[in-house]
């Protein structure tokens, strides 16, 4: 029974194939517009603000957005509502157990797994807003239930419309492969 356990660590499939050139160069250059420009955003308008327009977990999401457009994880109904849904849970586990941080971080992004999957909209960046919101500093903690808004939803918007844009743009690309 322990010898099954551990054979299952072992894999049953081989790598994926490498992708092409061109694909690695439209997946850069998406990325590259779509954080420079949540982050233009965020150096040149909000920086002597109380608002925040751009967070760790935007990384992540670029990597499937731009890189991995085919995944379900990637598609606009999990980014928009993963980062949302869990912006929403992250603030509120930070709301109600801010005085045991362990605890506000560990239910923050298990709850928001358990969200995202029971509404469609699995996105693992998604984990990463929630935790975010726990952990964050001074300015993320003062936007409250803000934050779900500016950066989670305004900045996975933003960087949907470019999405949309730039992997249409090579015949060889198509993004999304569904909405809802």
């Amino acid at each position: 029974m322990l010898k099954d356990y551990f054979m299952k660590m072992r894999g049953n499939t081989k790598s994926p194939p490498a992708v092409s050139i061109e694909e690695i160069a439209w997946s850069w250059i998406g990325a590259f517009i779509g954080i420079g420009a949540v982050a233009y955003l965020n150096y040149s308008r909000f920086e002597n603000t109380d608002l925040v327009m751009i967070v760790g977990s935007f990384g992540a999401s670029a990597v499937l957005i731009y890189g991995a457009i085919k995944s379900p994880l990637a598609q606009p109904r999990n980014l928009i509502g993963g980062h949302v849904i869990s912006a929403v849970i992250g603030v509120t586990s930070y709301n109600l157990m801010h005085e045991h941080m362990w605890l506000a971080s560990a239910i923050a992004v298990a709850t928001s797994i358990a969200l995202m999957h029971a509404t469609k909209t699995l996105h693992p960046p998604g984990g990463a807003t929630a935790l975010i919101a726990v952990i964050g500093g001074e300015k993320i903690h003062n936007l409250g239930y803000l934050y779900a808004i500016v950066p989670a939803g305004a900045g996975a918007v933003i960087m949907l419309v470019i999405a949309l844009i730039i992997n249409n743009i090579p015949q060889k690309r198509r993004y999304p492969e569904f909405w809802v």
